[in-house]
């Protein structure tokens, strides 16, 4: 043997010594017994194989250090542990792999070179993954497809568009990458244009991938004659249509507010998931089908499908929406049954419901057991107490909010401003309102204004209202000019009432509300010739008054009741009650208040035309048809009249029953002769 030849066997098996010395120090003294087996494996040179080995036990860094003790490791290993680091979104190790490459001078070929723009691309290094494109001497069309994808999944919409544009062929997974990521990232429109391009595209087909997108575009734009044309086109290809596709034609139809095709497709599904039965039941909700919606929630509950947080969340806000406390508490009770997440927002549209339904005390009993309430619990708790006649509640949580380290938001704040303008606290309001620019840093909303415009109006502080008007920085809305209004309608404030109604006539001069409270205005003062123009005027329009109806839950029966009722099948009995309850309540000092009877009639006939006013109906039906000392609870849809909040109040004294009325603006507790709101709403 010549003496090179012998030193290059002798570097050889050194360096061999080394490897060895080098694998058996990092596994066989492992207190890992599985190393043995690696240490073994890589002896005799099965390093493929310790790879698979060390990649199944998510030893990903273990097993691209093997690649220093490879000579010359063919493409099959860099191709195995480019995919691990893929797998395990491994960067680093990815970067690593990519390094070794390159020093060993191993060039790599196109299913390499895809791999790593792939693993480069799914691990969020797009500015690697476009380098390893720029270097590729040969390209395929996965090696666009993979960065086109790769740029529209986060949202680099731009980079992705050239290269579809500069991409020599395109198929189906080009376009569809493209739509999908306009799709996402709230480009419907682009998604929807690029459509139109693909269908001109002759060499490409439709798929449920590209079908699901574009719908999904369609319902975003609410663009229903899309929708039916993309369903027409299937239906014309005789496509089998699969759920994924027939979920996104539901969410388009229901989205696009075509209720009936929406369940049309809902029905033809043969495998509903939760998903598809919440939209469809979050579809009626959102339209006002109100029985609808709960009638598929029936069918659901009986399907043997297990409700998710949405479904939860769905109904019980409808619920609350719609003042249905008796479902809600039913949903609440299976909810416990079956175990919910305590960190679910489904706990926070319970909160909103009781607080909604005037039941604060079982919403704070739910906020309570959350280990972790969010803003939108805190917020919901602080305006139920805002709004049921507790101030003093409201504002004592808004201090543990901020004590708690949450910041409140902006409807934070309405709700306690909400609070303070209902119970006279203006000095305390006027502090909240600065402190949200100057404190919290937040901007003034326009209901910010409209609710300190409220709480001045409502105290007669009117100057110092029309000074915040006159320096806000946005145009005063719709709401704050009819809190002004309504502040003028308590203090009789006829000027200004005046300037508000010829702001809010500009703004929605449909609004009946608006003449009617000018109205009450004028007759307050006795201006009978104004009250009989602005009714002219009304007329002349066309614009009928809104009718008030109250409504009362009584064995799971909603009653509707409208002024002057007798369409009831206890009509004579509610009468005959009434009559009675008016001779006590006079003996005890009931006087009717006449003044917002708009009619110049006589004093009598006024009396006889508040005495029938629909809250005081079902507050009468709900004593006659419950036990005594049931608690009542009537619904109504306008605000409130004066006569019937002071009425009610005598009758709760009577009847020894707690009363709550929910009318447009609050809830009225009644106790004992007594309102909750200190008559200050």
């Amino acid at each position: 043997m010549c003496l090179l030849s012998f030193r290059r066997t002798v570097s050889l098996s050194c360096q061999h010594l080394s490897e060895k010395s080098s694998l058996r120090r990092v596994f066989v003294k492992s207190s890992n017994p599985n190393d043995s087996i690696i240490s073994r494996l890589c002896q005799e040179k099965k390093f493929k194989e310790a790879i698979d080995f060390l990649s199944e036990q998510k030893r990903v860094k273990e097993a691209v250090q093997l690649l220093d003790h490879i000579d010359r490791p063919s493409s099959l290993i860099y191709s195995t542990l480019i995919q691990v680091c893929l797998q395990h979104r491994a960067l680093d190790e990815g970067r690593r792999v990519h390094a070794h490459t390159k020093a060993s001078n191993f060039v790599p070929g196109k299913v390499i070179s895809n791999r790593l723009i792939d693993m480069y691309s799914k691990c969020g290094s797009l500015k690697d993954a476009q380098v390893v494109f720029d270097e590729m001497a040969d390209r395929d069309l996965c090696s666009w497809n993979i960065l086109i994808a790769g740029y529209a999944k986060i949202g680099h919409l731009q980079q992705a568009r050239k290269l579809f544009d500069e991409m020599p062929q395109r198929d189906n997974f080009s376009w569809t990458a493209l739509i999908s990521g306009y799709v996402r990232h709230g480009q419907p429109k682009e998604a929807v244009e690029l459509f139109r391009m693909m269908q001109m595209h002759g060499d490409s087909k439709l798929n449920q991938f590209t079908l699901s997108s574009v719908l999904t575009a369609s319902a975003a734009i609410k663009s229903l004659n899309f929708g039916k044309e993309i369903h027409g086109h299937l239906v014309r290809m005789g496509s089998n249509l699969d759920e994924v596709v027939l979920s996104a034609l539901l969410d388009t139809y229901g989205k696009c507010g075509s209720l009936r095709e929406a369940r049309g497709i809902f029905d033809q599904m043969v495998s509903r998931d939760i998903v598809s039965w919440t939209s469809m039941i979050d579809r009626y909700f959102e339209d006002g089908q109100r029985e609808e919606g709960f009638a598929l929630f029936g069918d659901l509950m009986r399907s043997g499908v297990q409700p998710n947080e949405y479904t939860f969340a769905g109904v019980l806000n409808a619920c609350a929406d719609h003042a249905v406390e008796d479902l809600g508490k039913e949903l609440h009770g299976y909810m416990t049954r079956v175990g919910y997440d305590p960190y679910s927002f489904a706990v926070s549209a319970l909160i909103h419901l009781y607080s909604k339904c005037g039941n604060t005390e079982n919403a704070r009993k739910v906020f309570n057991q959350m280990p972790c309430p969010d803003l939108a619990s805190w917020t919901s708790l602080i305006v139920g107490y805002a709004q049921n006649g507790q101030p003093e509640r409201a504002l004592h949580f808004f201090d543990l909010l901020l004590k708690s380290g949450l910041k409140p938001d902006q409807v934070t704040f309405v709700g306690v401003l909400s609070a303070c303008a209902h119970a006279g606290l203006v000095d305390k309001g006027l502090e909240y309102f600065h402190s949200i620019k100057e404190k919290h840093g937040m901007m003034h909303t326009a209901d910010h204004y409209s609710c300190v415009v409220d709480l001045l109006a409502r105290s007669g502080r009117f100057k110092e209202a029309e000074n915040i008007m006159d320096k806000m920085p946005i145009k005063p809305s719709k709401f704050l000019w009819a809190s002004l209004l309504g502040g003028c309608r308590i203090h009789g404030n006829l000027e200004l009432a005046e300037r508000a109604a010829k702001a809010l006539f500009e703004i929605e001069p449909e609004n009946p509300a608006t003449y009617i409270t000018l109205a009450n205005v004028y007759a307050t003062a006795g201006m009978w010739g104004e009250v009989a123009r602005v009714r002219k005027a009304m007329d002349a329009s066309g614009i009928v008054k809104q009718p008030g109806k109250s409504w009362i839950e009584v064995k799971r029966e909603v009653h509707v009741f409208l002024v002057g009722d007798t369409s009831h099948p206890r009509s004579n009995d509610i009468h005959k009650f009434l009559g009675e309850l008016f001779k006590k309540m006079k003996e005890e000092g009931y006087v009717p208040d006449t003044n917002f009877v708009l009619h110049d009639v006589g004093e009598e006939q006024k009396e006889q035309n508040l005495s029938y006013h629909s809250e005081k109906l079902a507050v009468a039906f709900g004593v006659i048809s419950t036990p005594p000392g049931t608690p009542i609870k009537v619904f109504k849809n306008l605000r409130t009249c004066v006569d019937c909040h002071t009425a009610i109040k005598f009758i709760s004294r009577i009847v020894q029953r707690k009363i709550i009325v929910r009318d447009s603006n609050r809830f009225h507790c009644f106790e004992d002769g007594n309102c909750s709101c200190k008559d200050y709403w």
